[in-house]
């Protein structure tokens, strides 16, 4: 049996290759899906496919547009998804994707430190499970395969 794991969260670290690098390790069968980790390339794709946009405002819209095209069909598909709220950068996309997962009735994961508790608590209430790293996210994880 084989799972398809949604990675929502800030594309800025490398927490993404931490848990992919955890699970190839344990030789869980997932394969790992989330959002477009190249910023420039997010932020510009609308204008690969579109065209040049006429400011900001226009350039962003059909960025988003193009970006919640590959989170809505990625999503869709993944069986389950983990959420990571980091220490350094704002989360919008995180509670977005957070929020979508729940509303998709996908098992969720959601990843914070600590000091997140308050702020995210009504959406930590609402995940399957919530952890504080993303070594416990992999746990998680890895005792769905455990048989006994």
């Amino acid at each position: 049996m084989e799972f398809v794991v949604y990675l929502a969260g800030e594309i800025h670290t490398a927490w993404r290759e931490e848990i992919k690098n955890l699970a190839k390790e344990r030789q869980l069968p997932l394969t790992f899906v989330g959002p477009m980790e190249n910023h420039d390339r997010s932020d510009s794709i609308g204008e690969e496919i579109l065209g040049e946009q006429p400011g900001k405002v226009y350039k962003d819209d059909a960025a988003s547009d193009i970006n919640n095209l590959r989170t809505s069909v990625l999503m869709n598909k993944a069986d389950i998804v983990v959420a990571l709220f980091g220490e350094q950068y704002k989360q919008w996309n995180t509670a977005m994707d957070a929020s979508t997962a729940i509303a998709l009735n996908k098992p969720l994961i959601l990843i914070r430190p600590e000091n997140l508790h308050h702020p995210l608590k009504e959406l930590s209430n609402k995940a399957n499970v919530t952890v504080s790293t993303v070594e416990q996210a992999l746990k998680a994880l890895s005792y769905i395969f455990e048989q006994e």
